[in-house]
């Protein structure tokens, strides 16, 4: 079985609903996984836009939320989830805070990258990591990979 990421909020390739973007209440989606490998001993979620600032001409990919040392045992994140799974750290969105940023495109429909990565060890505590500073930790420690896409537009 392969490690699948899904949301009861929104499907592969369909628009996030606006409760979960800065047009609402900016609140993290619910997110559940399944098929964890046995070798993996613990879970990154990373969420980012590679469309930023403007999806016809991309200059960067703004990270919303950053989640590493998710228990193995942990097979969700419940709708604006306040009480992380037990050892899950944080690490810094491009708004420079440990927490979930909704998406707030500027310009056009955007690509919200959803990816949960299954890792064969268990990270130190890199106090409040940046997006790159954490994907160095995980080089050569990533066993599976699964992503959910969702889309957005701001409808002002």
């Amino acid at each position: 079985m392969s490690l699948t990421l899904t949301s009861s909020a929104f499907t592969h390739g369909s628009e996030i609903p606006a409760k979960y973007t800065c047009e609402g209440q900016d609140i993290s989606p619910p997110l559940a996984w399944s098929g964890v490998p046995a070798a993996a001993k613990s879970l990154v979620l990373i969420v980012d836009d590679p469309d930023a600032p403007d999806p016809a001409a991309p200059k960067m990919t703004y990270v919303h939320w950053v989640l590493y040392n998710i228990p193995v045992s942990a097979s969700s994140l419940a709708e604006d989830v306040e009480q992380l799974p037990s050892g899950t750290l944080a690490g810094l969105n491009d708004w420079r805070r440990p927490d979930y940023g909704g998406p707030c495109p500027p310009i056009g429909r955007h690509r919200y990258f959803h990816k949960l990565y299954a890792l064969d060890t268990l990270l130190p505590d890199l106090h409040n990591p940046t997006k790159a500073a954490l994907e160095a930790q995980m080089k050569g420690h990533i066993v599976a990979h699964a992503e959910l896409v969702g889309t957005y537009k701001q409808r002002r």
